[in-house]
């Protein structure tokens, strides 16, 4: 009678070295990294999008404000003339409560507001900080710009 031995290929066969290990799980690492870059894009992009729809609801929101009590809020009114009637000159003839509270950007700060824009005079201005929070920065965002 003849005994075999398994031969080495045959052993080696039932799983994977430590070596091929590192390497699969460094390319599921590069992968994954890319993809979270890729994501930052995406949020940026959608942030700026919620800017956008929330001027669009806010200037609905003064142009029916405009409709009952006659004209836009001052600038020192501003957008707490949604929440709150106002007190100061001109008080609005006819009021209604708009908002809960004064809305918040994507990065937690309180729209601006002035009237007259600095763009379009005629027009209220709404606007939002941006990402650092500073004014008159270069990422400031307006319902007057282009």
């Amino acid at each position: 009678m003849k005994i075999q031995r398994p031969s080495r290929l045959s052993r080696r066969s039932g799983g994977f070295t430590l070596l091929e290990m590192v390497i699969v799980l460094g390319i599921i690492a590069m992968i994954l990294g890319g993809a979270i870059f890729a994501m930052k894009g995406i949020q940026g992009n959608a942030m700026i999008g919620r800017v956008e729809s929330d001027f669009k609801s806010i200037d609905s929101s003064l142009l029916a404000y405009k409709m009952l009590a006659g004209n836009f809020p001052t600038t020192q009114q501003g957008l707490e003339a949604l929440v709150t009637k106002p007190s100061s000159t001109p008080i609005p003839r006819r009021w209604n409560q708009n908002f809960k509270s004064v809305p918040v950007d994507p990065w937690n700060s309180p729209y601006g507001y002035r009237f007259p824009g600095k763009k379009n005079p005629l027009e209220p201005e709404i606007f939002s900080k941006g990402p650092d929070g500073q004014e008159n920065t270069g990422d400031d965002l307006s319902n007057q710009d282009e």
